[in-house]
């Protein structure tokens, strides 16, 4: 029997207008599948119904693939492939893989020797390196940073020192932190260190600038509750 193939589906940031920033041939694929993994099951079936108004559902089979998400579970979503059918995998934002628990299931198709399709789509990491102005030759995707106001300092100390070998340090908070994230950046980075701040990306309200610490400091903007993406150089 044919086995079926790991497609990695992409999905918008967060904007309606999906065809801006999805390829024709990704959706076509994606309106295609009936089985997925997914980080999380409300949005999954939303951005479906938002490519295709008429999209079975109710016909398709939806695996839960989050940080909860068991090592034996993930190993036997992939007996759907074994037997024949294709599974895409959609993160809840963007393209899975990238900071994201799909990856678990990828390396785990990998080891299966199922083949695994990478479908183009939004990465918000990538498109704020790129558009920063930044060192896109040599980077580090840290991840989120620790919450302890402490912590969190002594790991913007530690980034701040390897961007100043020459590696761009990119790092996300979530939404509702992203304000007591800017400020201890503030505080704690050097006046001539550059910082960037990518936000909404591919969104009506996107601004991404880059300026040094000093130049924030004079004019701090409000940015909680927007999706954030912070690069120190």
């Amino acid at each position: 029997m044919k086995k079926g193939k790991i497609y990695l589906v992409p999905v918008t940031l967060g904007n309606e207008d999906f065809n801006q920033v999805i390829p024709g041939p990704v959706l076509s694929v994606t309106r295609s599948l009936r089985v997925f993994a997914v980080e999380d099951l409300r949005s999954a079936r939303r951005y479906l119904r938002l490519i295709d108004r008429n999209f079975p559902i109710d016909d398709s089979v939806f695996l839960e693939l989050n940080e909860h998400t068991a090592e034996e579970n993930i190993v036997h979503y992939l007996d759907h492939a074994m037997d024949g059918s294709d599974i895409g995998i959609m993160s809840e934002a963007g393209v899975p893989g990238l900071a994201d628990p799909g990856a678990k299931l990828v390396a785990a198709a990998h080891r299966k020797k199922l083949k695994v399709v990478p479908l183009t789509g939004p990465s918000s990491i990538v498109l704020a390196l790129i558009s920063s102005g930044l060192n896109g030759q040599n980077f580090t995707f840290n991840g989120y940073l620790p919450v302890k106001p402490a912590e969190r300092n002594a790991r913007l100390r530690d980034l701040e020192r390897k961007a100043r070998e020459g590696y761009a340090q990119i790092f996300m908070e979530t939404p509702y932190r992203n304000q007591k994230m800017l400020e201890s950046v503030l505080q704690t980075c050097s006046g001539d260190t550059k910082l960037c701040i990518a936000a909404d990306i591919t969104l009506p309200g996107e601004t991404i600038s880059t300026m040094t610490i000093s130049e924030w400091r004079k004019n701090i903007p409000s940015i909680g509750g927007h999706l954030v993406v912070f690069i120190l150089q």
